[in-house]
């Protein structure tokens, strides 16, 4: 019972601090950073998908070497494939499981399990939101609603502030060119 009120104040935390960002970045790094701290694993990744070369591109992490970050393109009609088309997937053992694209790169680093969750807003994929142990882990069904609570929540912050800073930019357009045409007159 602990556990899941530890997950209900870390969620209420993380909500609050993303709600006051307008910065992608910062929003992506609070939620790999709560939710590794949360759960205590290992570690956590944020990735997006590059829509030119369809490859999952890490937008945050926390717990991870920049060796295991840096280890090659994660493709993402590869890599754990399904949890993009299907939902989320827990894998148990990464040694043994033909979805990991890089599982010599997983056990260097010291990953035992990986849950995989789809980072989806208004029926886009953005991308997905990755939970990595030490220790082989039985993903319950409540780390994987908090988790995918926490990735859909995240998804729909970064689509805002991409619109924001898209309204932003369009705004100061539009300046610029009423203050050219006054100039002119």
């Amino acid at each position: 019972m602990k556990k899941e009120l530890i997950n209900y104040e870390t969620f209420i935390n993380i909500t609050k601090s993303i709600s006051h960002s307008k910065v992608p970045e910062e929003i992506v790094l609070m939620t790999v950073d709560g939710i590794k701290n949360a759960l205590d694993v290992k570690g956590c990744a944020l990735f997006l998908i590059n829509k030119k070369s369809q490859e999952l591109e890490v937008a945050a992490s926390f717990g991870l070497s920049d060796e295991y970050i840096n280890k090659g393109p994660l493709s993402a009609m590869q890599s754990i494939a399904d949890s993009l088309k299907e939902g989320p997937v827990a894998i148990y053992d990464v040694f043994d499981d033909p979805r990991i694209q890089y599982p010599e790169a997983a056990r260097k680093e010291g990953i035992a399990s990986i849950l995989s969750v789809p980072i989806i807003v208004s029926e886009r994929l953005l991308g997905a939101l990755r939970v990595y142990t030490a220790e082989p882990w039985e993903f319950t069904l409540s780390d994987v609603n908090f988790v995918q609570a926490l990735a859909q929540f995240a998804g729909m912050a970064i689509d805002m502030c991409r619109m924001y800073q898209g309204q932003k930019e369009a705004v100061d357009v539009l300046k610029r060119m009423r203050e050219a045409k006054a100039g002119r007159t």
